[in-house]
C-alpha cells in the first residue's frame, strides 16, 4: 500500500490567540506536520496556553516552532533577569526558547519568519529589503512577521500572517499543495469558558479531533 506523502501546514502569527489556534488545529489535517512561523506569543491573553500547547506538539513531533522577533525578546529579557533570580519555569522557558530554530528547510521551499538578511542568514526583522532583493536561493520562501488582509502569494515569496491579534484571521498554507486553511481572529470570536478550553486541548494532544 503507497503510504500518502508527508505534507506540511505552515502557520502565520499567532500571537497568544488561543482560541483561534484551538480552532485551526482541529480543522488541519492530523497525520500533517505543522510549522509555526515564529511569533506564538505576545498581544493577547492566551499567550501561556500557547506556548505549552504547541511545546507539547513539538515534544510529540507534529510540529516545529521557529523563533519570531517575539520569542528572541522574551529570550533576551529571560538572560537579562540572571540566572540567580531565575524560577524553575523561567529557566525552563529559556532553555526552550534557545533551542528554536530560525529556519526550517524542505524540498524546493523553506520557511523562516521574516525573510533573509544581505549575507543570506535569517533575519527576524526584516520586510521590504527581502522583500525586494531575494533571489530565489532557498527556494519559495513562506514568512509571517508582516501582518496582510490576506495570503500573498508572490513569484518567490509567501507571506501568511494574515493578522489574526487584530481581527484579522490565522491562517496556515500549505507549500505542497498550495492550500490555505483559515479561521477567525481572537477579536471576532466570542470568548470560551477556561474549563472548555482545556478540554479542547486535551484532546487535541490525544489526537481526538471530534471534541474540537
Amino acid at each position: 500500500m503507497k503510504e500518502t506523502p508527508l505534507r506540511h501546514w505552515v502557520i502565520g502569527d499567532v500571537h497568544g490567540c488561543h482560541t483561534s489556534l484551538l480552532d485551526l488545529l482541529a480543522v488541519l489535517p492530523v497525520q500533517d506536520h505543522l510549522i509555526f512561523c515564529g511569533d506564538v506569543i505576545c498581544r493577547r491573553g492566551g499567550i501561556d496556553a500557547c506556548m505549552h500547547l504547541i511545546w507539547d506538539l513539538v515534544c510529540c513531533g507534529r510540529a516545529t516552532w521557529l523563533r519570531g522577533n517575539h520569542e528572541q525578546a522574551l529570550i533576551h529579557s529571560l538572560q537579562d533577569v540572571g540566572e540567580g533570580s531565575q524560577t524553575a519555569s523561567t529557566h525552563q522557558w529559556l532553555h526552550r526558547l534557545n533551542q528554536l530554530p530560525l529556519l526550517y528547510r524542505a524540498d524546493g521551499w523553506c520557511a523562516t519568519h521574516a525573510g533573509f538578511n544581505s549575507d543570506g542568514e535569517p533575519d527576524l526583522s526584516i520586510r521590504e529589503p527581502f522583500w525586494e532583493t531575494y533571489d530565489g536561493r532557498y527556494g519559495r520562501v513562506v514568512i509571517g512577521h508582516t501582518p496582510r488582509p490576506a495570503v500573498e502569494r508572490h513569484q518567490r515569496i509567501v507571506l501568511i500572517d494574515t493578522g489574526a491579534v487584530y481581527g484579522g484571521l490565522l491562517s496556515a498554507y500549505c507549500p505542497e499543495t498550495d492550500a490555505v486553511v483559515q479561521v477567525r481572529g481572537q477579536r471576532s470570536q466570542d470568548p470560551r469558558p477556561a474549563a472548555a478550553e482545556g478540554e479542547r486541548v486535551s484532546a487535541l494532544l490525544r489526537g481526538d479531533w471530534t471534541r474540537c
